[in-house]
């Protein structure tokens, strides 16, 4: 079997690569993540998940990697980790009572192929009060969040309903990357 390295630091996508009950490492992949605003989100992030891909790869030629990058879109704003926590306070004004998406871009990179695909996801908020926004930015789950909310989380009381996939919107596509990933094994 190859070998298999994440290139995130994500607890996250830790978990979920767990769940492929694959053995795997981490390697970080620090690149610039800015998304260019005029090209089409979609391609955006999974051109980050290139990067990171590649990145890791020029050092590990003999693995198979696995870059990822999650956005949340609102309004055509992309909500990223928040900056602080007004920052967080001002994305989940943004999302509370609202439909949101979530772009999850992957790429799977070996010395043979690679692949890289996206997923979208819609997530509805409820309403939320200014007081529950507070509250919850209190607990500190908001701060390294794309879109300043976990899904998995304290967060999850506030999803009213979503349509997509669950795991994509945490940050990588359980299932289809499972599927993806077995040609390189």
């Amino acid at each position: 079997m190859n070998k298999v390295i994440l290139a995130s630091k994500s607890p996250r996508r830790k978990q979920i690569m767990e769940m492929l009950n694959i053995p795997f490492e981490i390697i970080v992949a620090d690149i610039d993540e800015k998304i260019n605003p005029d090209n089409e989100l979609r391609s955006e992030i999974e051109n980050i998940s290139f990067l990171k891909a590649l990145k890791v790869f020029n050092d590990n030629k003999d693995a198979v990697v696995v870059g990822a990058d999650t956005i949340v879109v609102v309004n055509n704003e992309v909500l990223g980790k928040p900056k602080n926590e007004e920052d967080a306070k001002r994305m989940l004004k943004l999302l509370q009572g609202n439909m949101h998406h979530v772009i999850t871009g992957v790429t799977i990179l070996s010395n043979n192929e690679s692949e890289t695909f996206s997923n979208v996801s819609e997530v509805y908020f409820i309403p939320l009060t200014d007081e529950e926004i507070e509250e919850y930015i209190k607990t500190k789950e908001p701060m390294d969040k794309a879109g300043a909310y976990a899904i998995q989380g304290i967060g999850a009381k506030f999803i009213k309903k979503i349509n997509g996939d669950f795991y994509s919107i945490m940050g990588l596509p359980l299932s289809e990357l499972g599927l993806k990933i077995k040609k390189y094994l």
